[in-house]
């Protein structure tokens, strides 16, 4: 097996500055290479400060985090820090020269082009899908091995955010990148990612390829009665209505309709499931 491009184990991050404020807590979890992996929650779940643990900028309080070195990763923050006084033309002219060996300046252009961005722009006048764009350019104009995107849609209107997941997906087709991104829009991810890491509370709940949590989990409706042996993971009663999604221990067996669900059924049930949260989170 392919060692993991991100691996964490007993991951812990606490706030000092406030009482108890833990953002991860006890959290492990392993990124395989190649993957577009989706890190979904809800807003305060401790997204961004995982990504900020992976890219290094934050040091753990307790348990360890292994991820590639800074020259091989690259890391798209919430806010897209850029230089505001800089043009565009001068932002990816830094670009070539903080990455010689390895700039792509074809990458950055089309994504920049595609706008489009005029070249004598300064960053301060640019609106935030702009900047938002800009700052992927530079990170997939640095040809990185793993790639950590914290909300990166967020700025967009909905064909920008189409034009660029299919840039994000075509080069981690052609060069194997790994992609890491955050986000609460389901829409984004569905039909683009193929790794989950659900956050919640500070803690993972869920980890593992899409295909395989999905194929694991079935939602079943019919008369209320007894699920077992199996995990019910969530589950909703209307009348004589049983609604609930089950994680399956052998056959399904009773008079129920049982399908697969949906990527967006799936993580709703868990984070019904998880609603209590386990600590602080930030």
């Amino acid at each position: 097996m392919t060692a993991p491009v991100i691996e964490a184990e007993g991951l812990g991050l606490h706030y000092r500055r406030r009482r108890g404020a833990w953002a991860l807590k006890n959290c492990t979890f392993a990124l395989p290479a190649g993957r577009i992996v989706a890190v979904v929650g809800p807003n305060g779940a401790g997204k961004s400060s995982l990504l900020a643990l992976a890219a290094g900028l934050l040091r753990p309080t307790e348990g360890r985090i292994a991820a590639p070195p800074r020259e091989r990763l690259a890391y798209v923050a919430q806010d897209k820090p850029l230089y505001g006084q800089l043009t565009v033309a001068e932002t990816l002219r830094a670009g070539r020269e903080l990455n010689p060996d390895h700039w792509d300046a074809a990458v950055a252009e089309r994504v920049v082009d595609a706008g489009p961005l005029p070249p004598k722009a300064r960053v301060r006048s640019l609106s935030g899908g702009q900047r938002t764009r800009l700052a992927l350019a530079l990170a997939l104009g640095k040809r990185p091995e793993v790639l950590l995107l914290d909300e990166p849609m967020a700025d967009l209107d909905p064909l920008a955010r189409h034009e660029l997941m299919g840039v994000l997906m075509a080069d981690a087709a052609e060069h194997g990148t790994t992609v890491v991104m955050s986000s609460h829009i389901l829409t984004e991810l569905e039909g683009a990612c193929d790794h989950l890491l659900l956050v919640q509370g500070g803690r993972i709940r869920l980890d593992g390829a899409i295909d395989e949590l999905l194929a694991a989990h079935t939602l079943l409706t019919g008369p209320v009665g007894d699920l077992a042996p199996h995990s019910v993971v969530d589950s909703r009663t209307t009348g004589r209505q049983l609604t609930a999604l089950i994680r399956r221990e052998g056959p399904v067996e009773g008079p129920w309709t049982s399908v697969e669900p949906s990527l967006e059924e799936l993580l709703l049930a868990h984070l019904r499931a998880a609603r209590t949260p386990e600590g602080a989170s930030a």
